[in-house]
């Protein structure tokens, strides 16, 4: 409680906090405006869907209930956190982009300026989509006579609907960025993390209503266990000690240090998660144009969270897409080369080509038990389902694991401000605090 405390002693961080939490005020609340143009019961009918999970409930899941109620900030912040990915995958394959990767925080600047322009055609693309689909109705199944504008497809009221939620996309995006630039933490981070959390609450007392209180105390333990775990492996890092040779800069002798690399054991974050959920929902949003035989074994097999085909299948695509992302955001060639022009060697390794085989090597062995841990995590709630018959509880692993990885950023962020002015913070107690002439030394 004294550093909670501590917070709000510094100006500034009151500043940030207050500021952030008025931005996702108003986030929250273009989340409960519905778009115009459609019909609200029909919009009850979905919020009930997404609901039960299944695909609508993955994609509700990131808009923080906007999707389903159609509303303004519907397609919420993932054209945004699927341009960044295109982005940095292009990074890898395109020489101009990997050139702007390397200039700093000039090239960072233009990928960030295609990341919005990527963003919105994404947006566009991703809102007349939904339109459609959620004017035909068919992920409903066959008979549901689902149609959110009530028979009202003309090309005035469609245009309004996708000019609507484009704008939203577009609002959205700006309010990230302010949150980034004048609040604290990362504010396409801080968004997902209020989406995220703000159906917590609902999944739980859905759990407690309709199995009783026994089962509700089980989940809530599974819940404990399950954020406890992410703490530990999202701070679990392997070191590598680095050492630099000692050199004369003019009459100076520079050099001699020792540091290390740290590679984390979840590298990749909640991107496999995503990225395995995205690729296995997709043969369900195209069923309907595939033959009778595949339609049928689909919606019997991938669309149902607690088949074993799903299970299967999700847990296989997210380790591969786990070792995919890691081989894409760490190099261990750059990171050898960087290392032998610096000057630096890993002990008893010989720079170079030795260097990047050992690098390579360890960050194999570490992927591995990381990408099994979000697996799991990931898999809980089918599991959950299978097992306990929970069936309100859809995707409480990615949930889980996207909030607290967020909340620890979070926190890492505002304790270095603490620690910056001298006040105890959430993760170091008074015994490591040192005085401003210390510091300084």
């Amino acid at each position: 409680m004294s550093s909670l405390l501590n917070v709000f002693k510094v100006p500034e961080l009151r500043k940030k906090i207050g500021f952030t939490l008025f931005v996702l005020a108003l986030y929250r609340l273009g989340t409960h405006i519905p778009s115009p143009g459609i019909s609200i019961d029909q919009v009850r009918r979905l919020s009930d869907q997404g609901n039960q999970g299944g695909v609508v409930g993955f994609l509700n899941l990131f808009s923080g209930g906007a999707l389903t109620q159609f509303s303004v900030f519907a397609l919420g912040i993932m054209p945004y956190i699927t341009a960044s990915i295109i982005m940095q995958l292009l990074q890898v394959v395109i020489p101009k982009l990997e050139k702007w990767a390397k200039e700093g925080a000039t090239g960072q600047k233009k990928i960030t300026q295609w990341t919005r322009y990527v963003t919105m055609a994404l947006a566009l693309l991703q809102a007349s989509t939904f339109t459609y689909i959620f004017h035909r109705g068919d992920f409903l199944g066959a008979g549901s006579n689902f149609d959110l504008f009530d028979g009202k497809f003309t090309p005035g009221r469609v245009s309004l609907v996708v000019l609507t939620l484009v704008a939203g996309v577009a609002l959205v995006m700006w309010m990230g960025e302010l949150i980034t630039q004048r609040g604290i933490g990362n504010g396409m981070s801080i968004m997902i993390f209020a989406n995220v959390v703000s159906r917590l609450p609902a999944s739980l007392n859905a759990i407690r209503t309709s199995r009783g209180l026994v089962i509700f105390l089980l989940v809530l333990a599974i819940i404990t266990a399950m954020i406890i775990a992410i703490v530990i492996i999202e701070n679990g890092q392997r070191r590598i000690p680095v050492e630099f040779a000692k050199r004369m800069v003019g009459r100076k002798m520079m050099g001699g240090q020792h540091t290390y690399i740290p590679l984390k054991v979840n590298q990749a974050g909640v991107v496999p998660i995503i990225f395995a959920s995205s690729v296995l929902n997709f043969p369900v949003l195209l069923s309907n144009v595939l033959p009778e035989g595949a339609r049928a074994w689909v919606s019997n097999n991938l669309a149902k969270s607690d088949n074993l085909w799903h299970i299967f299948f999700y847990g296989l695509l997210i380790v591969f897409f786990a070792y995919f992302y890691t081989a894409i955001s760490f190099d261990p060639r750059q990171q050898a080369e960087n290392l032998q022009k610096q000057g630096g060697y890993i002990r008893p390794i010989r720079p170079g080509r030795d260097t990047e085989t050992y690098l390579q090597r360890l960050l194999n062995r570490i992927t591995l038990p990381g990408a099994i841990f979000i697996m799991i995590i990931a898999l809980i709630p089918s599991l959950l389902l299978l097992l306990l018959n929970v069936n309100n509880f859809q995707f409480a692993g990615t949930s889980i694991l996207i909030a607290v990885g967020v909340a620890l950023e979070t926190v890492k962020q505002i304790d270095s401000q603490l620690m910056l002015r001298n006040y105890d913070g959430f993760l170091e107690g008074s015994a490591t605090r040192r005085r401003p002439s210390q510091l300084v030394r």
